[in-house]
C-alpha cells in the first residue's frame, strides 16, 4: 500500500535502440526475453494508484509497488530467469530523484523486446484535494512548513494548507508530464474503487491486442475525461430526455435507440465520426498504441452519448478491439 496516497472512495515512436554494452549484457538478453506482458502503474499522487495495482494484483499480476526506477531492469531480468508470470510496478513521484533515468530505460527496454504498458491515473486538482482532505494524509511532495502553519491564525490554515496543497499537486504534474505523454490515462475524478477497478480488469483482458478503443460517455455539465483523446459534442442532436416516457430510460434501451435511430441527424453524426475514426485508425496502429479513448459527451451522459457509445462500439467490434464506458451511469450502479 502507498502510505502517502489516499485509498477512500474516489469521486469521482519508434523506440530508441539499445546500446550493447557490457553492463546491458548483465541485465536482460536480447534473445532470451519473455514476451509477457509488463504494467507500469504511475500517476498522480491520490489518482487510485493503490486500487489499480489491487486489482492488477486480483487478476493474476504479481506486483510492486514503488520499485525505484533504477532497480527496474534488474527486477525484470529476475522475474525473467525465474518466474513465468505477469508483472505490475507501480513507480511514481515518491523516487522524483531518478525519476529522470525512467524514460531512457523504458526506451532501452522495449527496444529490448520487453512489452511495457505504461498505465497513468489523473484526476483533477478539485477531487485531488477532497481525497487528501478527508484522508488527512500527506502529499508525498508536501514541504515540511507545517510549523508554520501552526504559528498561523486557526482561519488562515486551512487556506494556506489547501495552497500548499495545490502547490505540490501541480509541482507532481510537472514532474510527469514526459511520462504521461507515453502513457494510456485512466481519469479517475469521478470515479468510486468499484468502478475503477472494473475498468482495469476489462483492459487487462484486452491486453493481447495490439490497439483497444475504448468508447466512453459522459455528461459534459460534470466534465470532459481527462483521458479523452478525440471528443465528439452530440447535444446539438434531438434530446429523449424531453420525452416524457423516454426521459428515465438510457441509450442502451430499445425505445431510447429507437427513437434516435429515427432522426436523420443522428445517423449523419454516427457514420461522420465511423469515417473519421476508420481513416486514422491504421496510424494510430502504426504508432503503436495500445489505448485510443474516443469520448462522446451529452448533457446529462443518459442518452444520446451512450447511444453513440453502444452504436460506435458495435461498428468497430470487427475491426479493433473495444472497450465501453458509460461514467455517469457507471458511477450510479
Amino acid at each position: 500500500m502507498n502510505p502517502s496516497e489516499p485509498t477512500s472512495e474516489l469521486r469521482p515512436g519508434q523506440p530508441a535502440e539499445a546500446t550493447p554494452s557490457r553492463r546491458e549484457g548483465e541485465g536482460l538478453h536480447h534473445t532470451t526475453l519473455s514476451p509477457r506482458e509488463v504494467v507500469l502503474v504511475t500517476g498522480i499522487s491520490g489518482s487510485g494508484k493503490s486500487v489499480a495495482l489491487h486489482a492488477l494484483e486480483d487478476a493474476g499480476f504479481f506486483c510492486v509497488d514503488n520499485l525505484p526506477p533504477e532497480l527496474l531492469r534488474e527486477f525484470l531480468r529476475l522475474e525473467h530467469e525465474r518466474f513465468e508470470r505477469r508483472v505490475a510496478i507501480a513507480v511514481d513521484v515518491r523516487s522524483a530523484g531518478t525519476l529522470s533515468h525512467l524514460l531512457p530505460l523504458l526506451e532501452q527496454l522495449r527496444g529490448e523486446g520487453v512489452l511495457i504498458n505504461i498505465l497513468f491515473l489523473e484526476a483533477s486538482t478539485d477531487a485531488l484535494v477532497r481525497r487528501f482532505s478527508e484522508t488527512r494524509r500527506p502529499h508525498p511532495l508536501s514541504d515540511d512548513k507545517q510549523h508554520e502553519l501552526r504559528a498561523r491564525r486557526k482561519e488562515d490554515q486551512a487556506s494556506e494548507g489547501r495552497r500548499a496543497l495545490i502547490d505540490a499537486i501541480e509541482l507532481e504534474r510537472e514532474l510527469l508530464a514526459e511520462l504521461r505523454e507515453l502513457s494510456t490515462v485512466i481519469d479517475t475524478s469521478q470515479l468510486r474503487p468499484a468502478q475503477l477497478r472494473i475498468w482495469i480488469r476489462e483492459m487487462v483482458r484486452a491486453e493481447g491486442n495490439r490497439l483497444t478503443l475504448v468508447f466512453e460517455s459522459f455528461a459534459f455539465k460534470h466534465g470532459v475525461p481527462l483521458d479523452a483523446d478525440y471528443v465528439f459534442d452530440v447535444r446539438v442532436l434531438p434530446n429523449p430526455y424531453y420525452i416524457r416516457e423516454l426521459r428515465p430510460l438510457t441509450g442502451r434501451d430499445a425505445g431510447v435507440a429507437e427513437y434516435l435511430r429515427s432522426q436523420p441527424e443522428v445517423d449523419e453524426m454516427l457514420s461522420q465520426i465511423e469515417t473519421f475514426l476508420a481513416r486514422w485508425l491504421p496510424a494510430f496502429e502504426g504508432d503503436q498504441r495500445s489505448y485510443l479513448t474516443v469520448a462522446i459527451g451529452c448533457t446529462g451522459g443518459q442518452h444520446r452519448s451512450v447511444y453513440f457509445v453502444e452504436t460506435l462500439a458495435q461498428r468497430f467490434t470487427s475491426r479493433a478491439a473495444t472497450l465501453i464506458r458509460h461514467r455517469e451511469l457507471d458511477a450510479r450502479d
